[in-house]
């Protein structure tokens, strides 16, 4: 649906994009993450060929950007950060122009409209004028512009900037809709909205690609396993912290647990690599098989991950140090003389 092969865009002597990679399938939803001047909103410029880049190629359902711009624009919605709206029409005037600037058929036209207003919440204010709407329902309108001609591939610049948390929550969930039958691409700064929307995470630092994938994914190989947190009530008196750790040596005798515990009771914290040579990974069910055989009772039992937060603060921090060749697939960067863009 997607191909982006070693793209490298510049303005004048500034790299902002640096030998970019990535593919995207159908029906996914995609979320750009990085700081300010990252490269996101270039990436999605060339994506949608308003930008052609300098080196490396994009195709978007096997059209190539440069060579086939008109194409690639048939099959895009895009949504800037700040929608071009003309505030002196009506929203069914609006969408009606922009179906007609889209080259929809004109005995398809209606139908197009009809959609698009149904699937963006707009009938109920077909008839006022874009100037007396909400930032909310402009955003609406926004999304139903980029969605009049039924593209394939939406790509969506900052959708919930300036929303208030109602509306935040509205366009998250037709933008989540939305990707169970298109392809999107979705640029933000809130961490938490990648969370609830996006199936996959491309994390940029200084023109170039940190890491991609899910945030499970990236979060393990960040941390190569899990911290495991339990508490433990010994079935009997001469359970003490020793033995304890005689319990967990007989787990796994590189555990180096963190034992604290009150009267009665005990605190278990240890981290278990992601993977190991020999044998499976332990999990959750093998940790409380291990904990019933050495005859403790569990009282309570959490697995601590790295949150996303976590995992976009270490690759994108400037004292970030490249600790592993690759990161699902592309290699951690922090390269000092970075690019520039405007947001």
């Amino acid at each position: 649906m997607i191909e982006v092969e070693n793209i490298t865009k510049r303005y004048g002597p500034v790299e902002a994009v640096k030998d970019i990679s990535f593919t995207l399938g159908q029906d996914q939803v995609l979320g750009f993450l990085g700081p300010n001047g990252a490269g996101k909103t270039t990436i999605m410029k060339i994506l949608t060929g308003y930008h052609f880049p300098n080196s490396g190629s994009a195709r978007v359902e096997g059209y190539s950007v440069e060579d086939d711009p008109v194409e690639v624009k048939k099959r895009t919605g895009y949504l800037p950060e700040s929608v071009p709206l003309y505030g002196d029409m009506t929203v069914e005037e609006y969408l009606s122009f922009m179906a007609a600037a889209r080259l929809v058929p004109p005995e398809q036209q209606e139908d197009a409209l009809e959609k698009s207003m149904t699937g963006c919440g707009l009938k109920p204010v077909r008839s006022r004028l874009i100037e007396t709407l909400s930032k909310g329902y402009r955003q609406r309108v926004g999304l139903a512009q980029a969605i009049i001609h039924d593209p394939p591939v939406l790509i969506l610049d900052e959708p919930t900037s300036g929303l208030d948390p109602n509306q935040i929550i509205e366009i998250r969930s037709l933008i989540k809709d939305l990707g169970k039958r298109k392809t999107v691409i979705l640029s933000t700064h809130i961490l938490q909205e990648v969370e609830a929307v996006c199936s996959r995470v491309l994390i940029l630092n200084e023109g170039r690609i940190a890491a991609q994938g899910t945030p499970e994914e990236i979060a393990g190989t960040l941390k190569g396993g899990d911290t495991w947190e339990l508490i433990l009530k010994p079935s009997s008196p001469s359970q003490g912290t020793g033995g304890i750790k005689e319990a967990c040596a007989r787990l796994d005798r590189d555990l180096n647990p963190e034992i604290s515990g009150e009267e009665g009771v005990c605190r278990l914290s240890f981290f278990l690599p992601a993977a190991r040579e020999g044998g499976a990974v332990p999990d959750g069910e093998k940790i409380f098989d291990w904990a019933v055989a050495e005859n403790f009772k569990i009282l309570g039992m959490n697995r601590r991950r790295l949150s996303l937060e976590d995992i976009f603060v270490k690759l994108t921090n400037d004292e970030v140090i490249r600790t592993n060749d690759e990161a699902i697939g592309q290699p951690l960067i922090n390269d000092e003389a970075g690019g520039r863009e405007d947001q």
